[in-house]
């Protein structure tokens, strides 16, 4: 039986109680793990149910399965997004949506990848995307325009890019045929030119030591001022 804990662990289960317990364990997991990856695979449904100081089918009175308890906890961390100032033009105002996007993830780095393990948009991701919508569309861009600007856009919508090479999962060089590690300015000297240019951030996980944030913005600017440019001009997907 478990041990009486206080009045706060003994309020009346709710699905609301259960997901936030979940989501702070996923936090406190991925604190603690080599990364933030490892945080949602980090607790089962048993330890979330220690956590909460009832039995783990008291669990299933909330969510069905531990795959319906991550699309609620993908809710509760979307939910967590800021929206824009009022009045705000609306690039600006999907630049703030953003960024506040990415902030949120940053405190939950686990949620990334839950995002993209999941089948499907939750609620709360396609009530996010419908409000990023709408601030395309009040600013007069065209439905046609958003269409293909939300795919430009991706998974930045939701604060986190989709690198080319993730140095969270990345393998080691090959080495050469004799065994030893290679020389990678020598081998691949446009890399090394480029790397070597760069502000670095010990912590990134852009890859090369970049400075995450910095790698971010950049290409958000990049892809908002050509959205601005082809709004200006009129483009429409015929006009290719």
């Amino acid at each position: 039986m478990a041990e009486e804990r206080g009045s706060a662990d003994r309020a009346p289960l709710s699905r609301e109680r259960v997901l936030r317990a979940a989501v702070a364990l996923a936090d406190a997991s991925g604190a603690s793990g080599a990364s933030g990856a490892s945080g949602a695979d980090g607790f089962s449904m048993r330890r979330l149910a220690q956590e909460l100081g009832v039995v783990p089918m008291a669990l299933y009175k909330h969510v069905a399965n531990k795959e319906e308890l991550l699309d609620g906890m993908v809710d509760m961390v979307v939910g967590e997004i800021g929206r824009p100032a009022p009045g705000a033009d609306w690039k600006s105002a999907v630049r703030q949506q953003i960024l506040s996007a990415r902030s949120v993830l940053l405190q939950h780095r686990w949620a990334a990848r839950v995002i993209e393990s999941r089948t499907g948009p939750t609620p709360a991701v396609l009530a996010y995307l419908d409000s990023v919508i709408g601030t395309f569309r009040d600013g007069g861009l065209s439905a046609d325009l958003t269409h293909h600007v939300m795919h430009a856009l991706g998974s930045r919508l939701l604060g986190f890019s989709q690198e080319l090479f993730d140095a969270g999962r990345s393998t080691p060089p090959p080495s050469t045929p004799g065994g030893s590690a290679p020389d990678l300015a020598g081998a691949y000297p446009r890399l090394a030119e480029i790397a070597a240019a760069a502000a670095h951030d010990a912590d990134s996980a852009v890859g090369g030591g970049c400075d995450d944030r910095f790698e971010f913005e950049f290409a958000l600017d990049l892809l908002l001022d050509g959205i601005e440019r082809l709004h200006h001009r009129g483009w429409t997907s015929a006009s290719r």
